[in-house]
């Protein structure tokens, strides 16, 4: 993906005279697919991924794309109260930190959601609590990872690693959704989030066409 619309993202970038590179912080519930989804981002393997029930990430790490767009992995929420107060800390430092005297160092904030799991209080609670009191709501991006386990795995096409027609009906509804839910709980409106699989590298365009959509027209002001 490191040269997929390459010469767009370098463009709008250019023409808004955005620092470079633009920086992105993933955050999200654990299990949600941070690191998986920066390693379908990449085409590579730049995150450890998790195989049991502990996060690989416990601080913020960095990944450049090239150099127009940079990639920030955070640890996960719902680990505990202990853990998640510092997870808190962690994110809102990141959104918070500075370059400089005048600009912020994140430009967007992007929050993955699990397909698989009907529960989105974690998400929901991160955004109410941390994200949206760090960075302006227009810098928000929700995308949902993990569509190959929706409906529990059913109906996800292994030969062609796509949603047959009965998933991809499931997860169209799941998206619009979770746009309406987000703007009952936190009163945000988003555009309606991209799904996708990181595991199997489905619709990982899309997603980053998603990321593109969001990018900001001028520079994150300190106030």
């Amino acid at each position: 993906m490191k040269s997929y619309r390459f010469q767009d993202i370098q463009a709008h970038i250019n023409r808004y005279n955005l620092l470079t590179p633009l920086d992105v912080l993933l955050v999200g519930a654990t299990g949600t697919g941070k690191s998986s989804t920066l390693n379908a981002l990449f085409n590579s393997t730049v995150a450890k991924v998790g195989d049991g029930v502990d996060p690989e990430t416990q601080e913020v790490s960095e990944h450049s794309l090239h150099d127009y767009l940079r990639f920030h992995d955070s640890a996960g929420l719902g680990d505990g109260k202990e853990n998640d107060l510092r997870h808190h800390k962690n994110i809102t430092w990141a959104l918070q930190r500075t370059c400089n005297t005048d600009y912020h160092y994140m430009d967007l904030a992007m929050v993955i959601l699990d397909g698989s799991s009907r529960d989105l209080g974690t998400a929901f609670q991160l955004l109410e609590s941390v994200v949206l009191k760090t960075i302006e709501a227009k810098r928000v991006i929700v995308v949902i990872n993990q569509a190959d386990m929706a409906m529990k795995g059913r109906y996800w096409n292994e030969k062609t690693n796509k949603p047959d027609s009965e998933l991809h009906s499931f997860l169209e509804e799941k998206a619009d959704s979770v746009k309406r839910r987000i703007n009952e709980s936190t009163g945000l409106t988003i555009n309606k989030p991209v799904y996708y699989s990181a595991k199997y590298n489905y619709n990982i365009d899309a997603l980053l066409d998603h990321i593109i959509k969001h990018f900001p027209t001028n520079r994150r002001i300190l106030k």
